[in-house]
């Protein structure tokens, strides 16, 4: 079940408890303390000054706080409204957490990696519909974003945005290429995978002016295998060398950084706009290493 469904439910829950235990519940808790508190104080003006309770004040707070005391009910719904509702609006529309679940995207982000994602800068969507409401500013190439699988909207995917409405991408014989012009290369030390404990050809990718590292084996194929139907598949083209593809409006063409380790748009298609989560920008933990935490490209 969606979990931003799961939150949405409990705010709703706990808020009319919350509203109830305001407008219902504390008013009649209070006449109840202050019935009780009258009722004690008669109790000592009939027994008179020689038994009276030594201690009346503190049995007058003890009847009050009794009296006043939230039902466990109330306790378990209302009193975690607020903290609820901090939370729903936070990860709704300001940041949301994530944990990168596999090496698709090694080595800007590993396995392990928690990491924020801005969920304003594109446009702030409703949540659950992930309806947009304010437009915010276009995707770019380079951007590493969260978005639902297409496939299944149930899964949240991240990858590096490669090609914007539009774009001619062309992946060639490992080789990356945007509307005619290869992204310049340059190489970098092999990287050593630990989730393959072996070392992977490692370059410095310039998309746009925008640096990132990524792995390519060269012992791999470049021809693409398994790739699925899906819409708009009719504006890519695959061939021996790798695939060929025009960027339909209101899509995008995503991919890996670890580029022989990715499920990407080479293999099932494009990223509608609608399914877009928003922008990935900074790693705020790794139990793993602590240097990890920080921003990255």
């Amino acid at each position: 079940m969606n979990f931003a469904l799961i939150l949405f439910v409990l705010v709703i829950v706990t808020g009319i408890a919350w509203v109830a235990d305001k407008l219902v519940f504390i008013p009649q808790r209070r006449r109840a303390a202050e019935a009780a508190v009258a009722e004690f104080d008669r109790q000592q003006a009939r027994v008179g000054e020689r038994f009276a309770d030594e201690n009346a004040a503190q049995t007058r707070a003890r009847l009050r706080d009794e009296k006043l005391r939230q039902p466990w009910w109330l306790e378990y719904s209302a009193s975690f409204f607020p903290v609820i509702l901090v939370v729903f609006v936070v990860r709704s529309f300001v940041v949301e957490p994530f944990k990168i679940p596999s090496g698709s995207m090694v080595p800007t982000l590993l396995v392990g990696d928690f990491i924020l994602v801005n969920k304003y800068d594109y446009g702030i969507r409703l949540p659950i519909t992930n309806t947009k409401i304010t437009q915010g500013r276009p995707l770019e190439r380079g951007d590493v974003v969260v978005f639902r699988y297409p496939k299944d909207e149930s899964v949240d995917y991240i990858k590096r945005v490669i090609g914007v409405p539009g774009d001619i991408v062309a992946y060639q014989d490992k080789k990356l290429t945007i509307n005619g012009k290869p992204v310049p290369e340059t190489a970098l030390p092999d990287y050593f995978d630990e989730e393959r404990i072996g070392y992977a050809k490692q370059f410095e990718e310039d998309l746009d002016g925008r640096k990132n590292a990524i792995l390519n084996n060269p012992a791999v194929p470049p021809f693409i295998i398994g790739a699925e139907d899906y819409p708009y598949r009719d504006n890519c083209t695959y061939n021996a060398q790798g695939v060929v593809c025009k960027v339909p409006a209101g899509n995008y063409f995503m991919m890996g950084d670890n580029r022989d380790n990715s499920a990407d748009s080479r293999y099932w298609g494009f990223a509608p706009d609608k399914n877009i989560v928003g922008r990935a920008f900074f790693i705020w933990m790794n139990f793993s290493s602590l240097k990890r935490i920080g921003s990255f490209n």
